[in-house]
């Protein structure tokens, strides 16, 4: 039988306690359940969140800092007392941890994405429990996976898991904001992330973390085009991990369906790093999304950002919204002075063209 994996993603209200300390009763359970789990013959990666808010209060600072190097400091304090609580607290359960510390900018690049992935999976062979956190100590804004339920989607998707958990302070996906709505209700299975659920997500959920409902959305959005199903759930309740593994009801389940992304396009669509953009009028639109054609310059308006070719780009629409990414078949340079041409007119813009693509819907991958 094929290895089933599950990823767990513990975020920083969960992990810590009310002092903004690592909780590390809370992660005695965790550990007695992901040893269950293994028990049961599934691989778990663990990925957790609190390093700042562990270093913070190290650090004795009254709130959480907001500048960067302060934050970036502050993490690199946090993680060392964060995997070092893991590596003693799942020990005493026979458990080796593994820490794996990564950025968007790593994994935006295909090799490294791939090395990524192999490691993770040799880590899961050798019956290591990897303990993943983004290295909040030298990435920055503009890089940043901005929270750790997107990692958590990424890396369901890295390590083909069968269900990516999210243990969180909240019950799950309620109908609207419990907190400003009395008539709010659990919706216990979610089918398709719509904007409705979006909109009314609201924004962080607590002082300690940087996601709320929003993050965790867009994350269950990127998973089940993976086909991986995803669980928001109350990261306290007993046994929580047992029970949705074996599938009883704990908060929202976000089913996971067929997949509709694949391979290298899975990469491209959620962890590749666009270089740039470029901004598509309403016929090239339609010829990428409803008759699977490749993008010529014609459609193209604006260029942003600087790329070469082989570099991933975003293609969003005249209202600012993202279609598709895709790996540029022309420089930004070049796109730049022939964007709007139709494809006889190029070669006297640019004599060297040898007819490529924008993007070629090998390439391509329509969100």
């Amino acid at each position: 039988m094929a290895r089933r994996t599950v990823v767990v993603k513990v975020g920083s209200s969960t992990v810590t306690g009310a002092d903004g300390r690592v909780d590390r009763a809370y992660l005695g359970s965790l550990g007695r359940q992901v040893r269950a789990l293994i028990e049961q013959d599934y691989s778990v990666v663990v990925v957790t969140s609190g390093a700042i808010a562990a270093g913070f209060e190290t650090l004795h600072f009254d709130e959480r800092p907001t500048d960067l190097p302060t934050l970036q400091a502050t993490a690199a304090v946090g993680q060392v007392l964060l995997v070092d609580a893991y590596r003693e607290i799942f020990g005493a359960e026979g458990l080796t941890v593994g820490q794996v510390l990564v950025t968007r900018h790593e994994v935006g690049h295909r090799q490294q994405y791939v090395h990524a992935c192999e490691t993770l999976e040799r880590l899961l062979d050798l019956g290591v429990v990897p303990i993943v956190n983004e290295n909040d100590t030298t990435a920055v804004e503009e890089i940043r996976f901005g929270d750790n339920d997107y990692l958590a989607a990424l890396i369901g998707m890295m390590v083909h898991a069968d269900l990516v958990l999210l243990l969180t302070d909240i019950e799950g996906l309620y109908s609207a904001d419990p907190r400003i709505d009395a008539d709010a209700h659990l919706l216990e299975c979610v089918e398709e992330v719509t904007d409705e659920h979006l909109a009314s997500a609201g924004g962080p959920g607590s002082g300690v973390g940087s996601g709320g409902m929003a993050t965790k959305l867009e994350a269950a959005r990127a998973l089940m085009k993976a086909g991986i199903p995803m669980v928001v759930c109350d990261g306290r309740r007993d046994d929580v991990l047992i029970d949705a593994v074996a599938g009883n009801p704990v908060g929202t389940l976000f089913a996971g369906g067929k997949a509709a992304v694949k391979g290298r396009k899975l990469w491209l669509a959620y962890a590749g790093h666009p270089r740039g953009a470029v901004t598509i009028d309403d016929g090239a639109k339609h010829a990428l999304c409803l008759r699977g054609g490749s993008l010529l310059p014609a459609g193209v308006v604006d260029v942003t950002g600087s790329f070469v070719i082989g570099d991933a780009i975003a293609v969003v629409d005249v209202e600012g919204r993202d279609i598709a990414r895709g790996l540029a078949g022309m420089s930004s340079a070049d796109l730049k002075r022939v964007r709007g041409l139709k494809t006889a007119e190029i070669s006297r813009v640019l004599p060297n063209w040898d007819g490529a693509e924008v993007v070629h819907r090998d390439h391509l991958v329509i969100l």
